[in-house]
């Protein structure tokens, strides 16, 4: 996706928009996103993200920020065009990857001040990403495992790979025991994460998802090798009011997100690979003597 726009053009949707403040400041920022995502500033030193993709993938991700505008952790909008071309949100300011502190205190404020306000999905009867969903919760995990078991190739044994798919097949074949399917943010890693003196304040870049509430608490866990353990686990879980499943399930749930986490940090994060690995064995010998 391509764009050329000027300060001047800015200026003028803000005057279309009623939008009270004059930039003087912009500036391209690079990410995942398939989108254009520019940072503004203005003259009042307000920050502003102005975010152009296409048009269903506004649709999705509006639709998520206001459902949830009740939380302090996600960006405002502002406005969107009437055709769902760009969209202008609040730019919440802080650090992102960098003086976190501790995964016990930011996955607790993201239970406390996200997760909990979630809410049940109910438009359509589909399963995972919206834009490429699925019939059942099961057929998405057992996408997300194949996809794991290419990118790991050698570095993990058949044999776990076998572990997950032994676990997946016990907490994911009765379709009736799917549990309820809530409107998910879908990305919920310390990459998406806004740090302001080792609190998290803000949470940026849905990815929106369907599916049960447990699995952006577990993603989250995953997201980051430090501190995966039943300690920080059990910890943050004790202030989940929504999407509550068994503490043994949850342990079973964790190998399963942490080996998919294995194959996203082969392909994405090679650095933290040696941490994964060292975690990955440590949660395998949790798993079977919990459950």
């Amino acid at each position: 996706m391509e764009l050329e726009i000027t300060i001047s053009e800015i200026n003028t949707l803000f005057q279309l928009h009623n939008i009270k403040d004059q930039v003087v400041q912009l500036q391209r920022l690079s990410g995942t996103t398939n989108g254009i995502v520019l940072r503004l500033e203005s003259i009042q030193g307000s920050k502003y993200i102005l975010k152009f993709d296409y048009p269903n993938q506004i649709h999705l991700v509006e639709q998520l920020l206001n459902t949830y505008k009740n939380s302090v952790l996600l960006p405002k909008i502002l406005f969107t065009a009437q055709d769902n071309s760009h969209f202008l949100y609040t730019f919440i300011d802080g650090t992102t990857h960098f003086n976190r502190g501790t995964k016990k205190n930011w996955l607790t404020i993201l239970v406390k001040e996200l997760l909990n306000k979630y809410v049940e999905y109910h438009d359509s009867n589909i399963w995972g990403r919206i834009e490429y969903p699925r019939q059942t919760w099961k057929e998405f995990n057992e996408i997300s495992i194949e996809e794991a078991k290419i990118n790991i190739g050698s570095i993990l044994t058949n044999d776990d790979y076998k572990f997950v798919k032994l676990i997946a097949s016990k907490l994911f074949d009765n379709e009736l025991e799917q549990g309820e399917r809530y409107l998910l943010h879908g990305d919920t890693g310390v990459h998406n994460f806004v740090f302001d003196q080792f609190t998290l304040i803000g949470v940026i870049d849905p990815s929106p998802m369907v599916g049960p509430l447990i699995y952006d608490f577990i993603y989250a866990f995953c997201s980051s090798p430090d501190d995966i353990n039943i300690e920080t686990l059990f910890t943050a879980y004790d202030y989940l009011k929504v999407g509550r499943i068994e503490q043994s399930r949850l342990i079973e749930e964790v190998s399963v997100q942490l080996y998919c986490r294995v194959g996203l940090s082969v392909k994405h994060h090679q650095n933290d690979l040696p941490e994964y690995i060292k975690a990955w064995k440590h949660w395998k010998g949790l798993c079977k003597q919990f459950t």
